[in-house]
């Protein structure tokens, strides 16, 4: 192990233990283990991936059966979620965009069975129509992170994101500064469209940033670890963050020395150590969703998971709060969880 990697791997456990949280050892695979097979496959967000596997372990059927199984966005190149040969194999979608896709794919082949049921999506719909219907459950945020021993600001206004992912520089009290990269998840992320649109910036003007190398969008989403210098910047899920840094079995700690940052003047997180929460009031608060198909909503088991006030998601924010994310009321607005109002075409 070279020093740059001892460095981050003492100053990963020395966050952890700054913020009170435990250690994890090696990473468990959060896939839903098949067979047996639940009765909702799941695919999508990697925002959204840990705690949808944690409420896939309290979301039951009237007979106690769990009922969700759900798909990380990231592991081996090919799933199976169902027991139907079709679906054997097939390839894992990454990303918000991905997972919807996938389940808009089954939609339309009427020929064969559904091989997903949901998508889960960091994200609202893009299009107008009412093939699905998008169902929030939570609440998340999205910050910029920097390497702990960053020489950036630890404080950047709407302006100065937007300066940054357009052409790396910015500018600080009167002097023009210059970031080395600005970081961006892949494409069909909905952590990336979020954020693009919350600064701002258009995928065109990404287009032209990334031929300048100013940007990169080739990393994962949300893993610190990716910040390879004190001048790098990249966009966070507050809620991923924090849970991260949990000691969770199933949620590896991919954080590295990456550091949350203010937005406007607006704290990410509220609290500290082990009472560290999401400020659900942050600049670029969102709601989470999963996303079935319109046409199932009345379907047993959608219902009973997903769907209202009593559905079993909802019935769990305990769960969800867990992982990182917010009460849908905690912004001193009425819940929406379960909500069916939110429809789209993708």
């Amino acid at each position: 192990m070279n020093v740059k990697s001892r460095a981050k791997v003492g100053a990963a456990v020395l966050g952890a233990a700054a913020l009170g949280v435990g250690i994890m050892s090696t990473p468990a695979s959060a896939d839903y283990t098949t067979p047996p097979f639940r009765a909702l496959a799941g695919v999508g967000s990697d925002t959204t991936q840990y705690v949808v596997n944690g409420l896939g372990e309290v979301a039951v059927d009237a007979g106690g059966n769990k009922i969700v199984g759900s798909w990380n966005a990231t592991g081996s190149a090919t799933i199976t979620p169902k027991a139907d040969a079709h679906c054997a194999n097939i390839a894992r979608p990454n990303g918000s965009s991905a997972g919807i896709d996938r389940l808009l794919a089954d939609i339309n082949n009427t020929a064969q069975s559904d091989c997903v049921d949901f998508a889960r999506s960091s994200r609202g719909p893009s299009t107008a129509g009412s093939t699905l219907t998008f169902i929030p459950f939570g609440k998340d945020a999205v910050t910029y992170a920097t390497d702990l021993g960053s020489t950036l600001p630890s404080n950047l206004s709407i302006a100065q994101l937007q300066s940054i992912y357009r052409n790396c520089t910015f500018v600080d009290a009167g002097v023009t500064k210059t970031v080395s990269k600005a970081l961006l998840p892949q494409a069909g992320s909905g952590t990336r469209t979020y954020w693009l649109s919350s600064i701002g910036v258009t995928e065109a003007e990404i287009t032209t940033a990334k031929n300048a190398g100013c940007v990169d969008d080739t990393v994962q989403e949300h893993d610190g670890v990716a910040l390879a210098s004190g001048t790098q910047i990249m966009p966070y899920s507050v809620a991923q963050w924090i849970a991260q840094g949990k000691g969770f079995a199933d949620v590896p700690n991919r954080r590295g020395e990456s550091r949350l940052r203010s937005i406007a003047g607006v704290a990410p997180t509220t609290g500290s150590g082990s009472a560290l929460a999401l400020n659900p009031n942050f600049t670029f608060a969102r709601d989470v969703y999963n996303v079935v198909p319109t046409a199932k909503l009345g379907d047993a088991n959608i219902a009973r998971a997903f769907v209202g006030a009593s559905s079993q998601v909802c019935q769990n924010i305990a769960t969800v709060k867990n992982y990182g994310f917010g009460d849908l009321s905690a912004d001193s607005a009425p819940s929406n969880c379960g909500d069916t109002s939110t429809t789209g075409n993708r």
